[in-house]
């Protein structure tokens, strides 16, 4: 599992970022492995192809409230073609990887209890594709994820992977299929999304909202909340569609947690987008994950705060 300390679990799947197309993750967070439809341009077909590419910083990964790696750097690129006025068809990628993730150094020649940034490896890669139709009052979205992790989902200690007994933490890639709805009111975005992990039968529901302060025509205060809800959905009790059993000998969970479905998370987000130019953005933002019933067990603590950066640049 992944450490942060040995009481510490990893779990699910780099963010991309998602609002419309993902809307798993609030506007200006970590990476969302989900990417958003770039906004269409007027004129002929080929000059309303539009591509998004961004890089940035993460001093945690969390995913869906669940914790991943720390200092990680990503980019991502993302392209969209309208089909009609109204329906757009994207496609994107992203790469995300650990730049240095304290780990306990059990086992070595370093005093115990002492921490190392060597050593351990969480790396992963994402694919997107999806459909968005724009209703005018919403945008509905439907869409298909892949998730691979060449260190496995629960990362690598020296070439070793951290799969302990739970058959999921070894796991080298995931398929999910997605929809989704975003509804803009004045400054607010109201988003919510239903995915189906093939991988392990899994179910995520997710709800979210943002509210966007306009400071000035280049500066914006954007505060965002949202939640997920799980149903046999990366609990760290093993998975009924992969051969083996639940945990065994995880320090990070307690052995007596048997719940698999209930709320995974909440997190309180605080971005600042900056247009430096007509296409290019800046933003930072300060977070707060809330850990809830399926992830209070599996983080090492419940309130984490983290903050991360990144540069948006529009084509």
């Amino acid at each position: 599992m992944k450490p942060k300390s040995m009481t510490s679990f990893i779990a699910k799947s780099v963010t991309v970022l998602a609002a419309c197309a993902a809307l798993n993750a609030s506007a200006g967070t970590a990476p969302a492995k989900n990417p958003v439809p770039v906004e269409e341009k007027t004129g002929a077909l080929f000059e309303s192809i539009g591509a998004t590419f961004d890089a940035g910083y993460d001093s945690r990964y969390y995913f869906r409230g669940l914790w991943f790696a720390d200092n990680i750097m990503w980019t991502a690129l993302n392209i969209s073609v309208p089909i009609t006025e109204k329906l757009t068809w994207g496609i994107g990628g992203a790469y995300i990887n650990t730049a240095g993730t304290p780990f306990p150094n059990n086992g070595s020649t370093a005093p115990a209890g002492t921490y190392s940034k060597q050593g351990f490896q969480y790396s992963e890669v994402d694919a997107i594709t999806n459909l968005t139709y724009d209703a005018g009052w919403a945008k509905f979205g439907m869409q298909y994820q892949y998730y691979f992790y060449p260190d496995n989902y629960g990362g690598a200690f020296n070439g070793t992977p951290n799969a302990l007994n739970d058959p999921e933490f070894a796991l080298k890639g995931a398929g999910e299929l997605g929809w989704t709805v975003a509804v803009p009111i004045k400054g607010f975005n109201i988003y919510a999304g239903y995915y189906y992990d093939f991988r392990i039968s899994g179910q995520y529901i997710s709800l979210g909202a943002d509210y966007t302060f306009a400071v000035t025509d280049w500066l914006s205060i954007v505060p965002s909340v949202n939640t997920g809800f799980g149903i046999d959905y990366y609990t760290g009790n093993g998975s009924g569609s992969i051969p083996g059993g639940g945990v065994v000998g995880n320090k990070g969970q307690s052995l007596q947690q048997t719940a698999t479905s209930g709320f995974t998370h909440v997190l309180y987000t605080l971005a600042v987008p900056v247009k430096l130019t007509k296409s290019v953005t800046w933003t930072s933002y300060v977070a707060m994950n809330h850990g809830e019933k399926l992830r209070t067990q599996l983080n090492t603590t419940q309130n984490e705060i983290y903050w991360g950066t990144k540069l948006s640049f529009a084509f």
